[in-house]
């Protein structure tokens, strides 16, 4: 491991000392390896060059079943893209309205593609992507 020198203003500091704090990190370069590893992985997944890349994914959304068709387009979307689809959860919320939860895995671009796809239905209320890129994968 190799070792490295920071020097931040002193409120930037006791921000962060805070924050490693309030994350309960062990100590602060756990919590700067964090923060650099997810700068790393939000710029790998917003460059035109990674697109081919591959990531892991989680879409959780939330819908109103009684939209007319929602639930046979969803269903359809996702046989449609079943070759990136790995997993799905459905869960009744209340009487009216659900949650999915779908893995997703393969690569950036198509994954993208599936989200979009599923996301922008009418009568989906609430979407929200976390992807992850991971090393080649078979």
């Amino acid at each position: 491991m190799r070792r490295i020198t920071i020097s931040v203003d002193d409120a930037l500091a006791d921000a962060f000392d805070q924050w490693v704090a309030h994350k309960a990190y062990v100590n602060r370069s756990e919590a700067f390896r964090d923060l650099v590893r997810l700068a790393l992985d939000e710029a790998a997944l917003n460059n035109q060059a990674t697109l081919e890349s591959n990531c892991v994914a989680t879409l959780s959304y939330t819908y109103n079943h009684h939209e007319r068709q929602l639930s046979n387009r969803i269903n359809q979307l996702q046989h449609a893209h079943h070759h990136v689809i790995v997993a799905s959860q459905h869960v009744h919320l209340d009487h009216d309205h659900c949650v999915e939860t779908v893995i997703l895995k393969g690569s950036i671009a198509q994954v993208r593609i599936c989200v979009d796809a599923i996301a922008s239905q009418t009568g989906v209320t609430h979407a929200n992507v976390h992807m992850i890129p991971t090393p080649s994968m078979p």
